[in-house]
């Protein structure tokens, strides 16, 4: 888990059907959390399941470009 990739996003309801297969066409795990509910970003269930007033946390370990294109545009600065 040294290599793992964590970065915060802000996420609307309507973006969660295209985040998940985002996620799906990753070969790693990829995680979504906020506070200490973490799910599985391959779940759509899961993931609607999360508070989207919450800046959320997005770990994976590995590269995926559309994965990559799709945080940068979700991105949320602290």
């Amino acid at each position: 888990m040294e290599n793992r990739v964590v970065k915060k996003i802000k996420l609307r309801p309507d973006e969660v059907k295209e985040f998940v297969r985002v996620a799906c066409n990753c070969k790693f795990e990829v995680d979504i959390a906020y506070n200490r509910y973490v799910v599985d970003a391959k779940s759509i269930l899961g993931v609607l399941g999360l508070d989207f007033n919450q800046i959320l946390t997005v770990s994976y370990e590995g590269y995926n470009y559309e994965l990559e294109s799709f945080l940068k545009a979700s991105a949320f600065a602290c």
